[in-house]
């Protein structure tokens, strides 16, 4: 036998101490969202809850979507709980695979309900503490994937008084349950404030730019901070991983809803 013949292909070497589950789930495509995830708005707990779909789609638009449906009819209903909170425990749905998501608003918007049919959360606590994650590479193109996700909720949820728990569903799954006090205009604000990323004096220029001025691209910001166009690549890329804007047509970027708020409370 030649050495050509005896070489061993390294994806099989490097795979050759996981277990049959783990390969699948490191080959697993998280790139589409195949189920459908049905919201469910409580007038009150004595009549049935109106109920609301969102159609599978690719998965960051069904993230996207999912979250800015529930974030809507809360917050017209009285709700206070932001937007980045509720799009961190939206986003571990994909731990679950997106198995039957149902998320019940409830409390005039101020508690609600995720869950789903997925395997389950079973370290309930360490889930709850920075840098503990279950997610796969596969995974990390939809998500941040570090552990920060239910840390940072419950971080806030305590600082404005609120709660989070995390129980088994009846047959297999998690429910999610996050709950605010109504809180005046003033509290929110400030919660919302510990939830800024730390961004850079230059960032925060570009960020109120954005606010002022709409869309705008690379040129746009050289021209209007000075900042040199090398420089300004590093802004938007972060600005982007923070959620604060997207691009739209033309190579331009536009504030996100999170941008949106994150500026006004910058400018207060």
């Amino acid at each position: 036998m030649d050495d050509k013949e005896q070489k061993i292909i390294p994806s099989e070497l490097d795979n050759s101490s996981l277990s049959l589950p783990a390969i699948n789930l490191m080959n697993k495509d998280y790139s589409f969202v195949s189920t459908t995830a049905r919201i469910a708005f409580y007038d009150n707990l004595r009549s049935a809850p109106r109920i609301t779909k969102t159609d599978p789609a690719p998965t960051n638009e069904f993230i996207e979507t999912l979250t800015t449906k529930v974030y809507e009819q809360a917050s017209t209903a009285g709700g206070s709980i932001p937007y980045t909170v509720i799009r961190e425990v939206t986003e571990n749905f994909i731990h679950a695979h997106f198995q039957e998501i149902v998320v019940s608003i409830l409390n005039k918007g101020n508690t609600i309900r995720f869950s789903d049919q997925g395997p389950g959360i079973t370290q309930k606590e360490k889930a709850q503490q920075p840098g503990f994650t279950s997610a796969t590479e596969p995974m990390k193109d939809y998500i941040r994937g570090v552990g920060s996700g239910l840390p940072i909720v419950k971080e806030y949820l305590s600082f404005s008084h609120g709660t989070i728990s995390i129980e088994d569903n009846l047959t297999s799954g998690a429910v999610v349950t996050i709950s605010l006090i109504e809180s005046s205009p003033q509290q929110v604000q400030q919660s919302f404030r510990s939830l800024i990323p730390p961004l850079t004096t230059r960032e925060k220029e570009a960020l109120l730019f954005f606010n002022s001025e709409g869309a705008l691209g690379v040129t746009d910001l050289v021209k209007l901070t000075d900042i040199p166009q090398s420089s300004v690549f590093g802004i938007l890329k972060k600005l982007e991983e923070y959620r604060l804007i997207e691009k739209t047509i033309g190579q331009k970027r536009i504030l996100t809803d999170l941008g949106f708020n994150t500026a006004e409370a910058l400018s207060q």
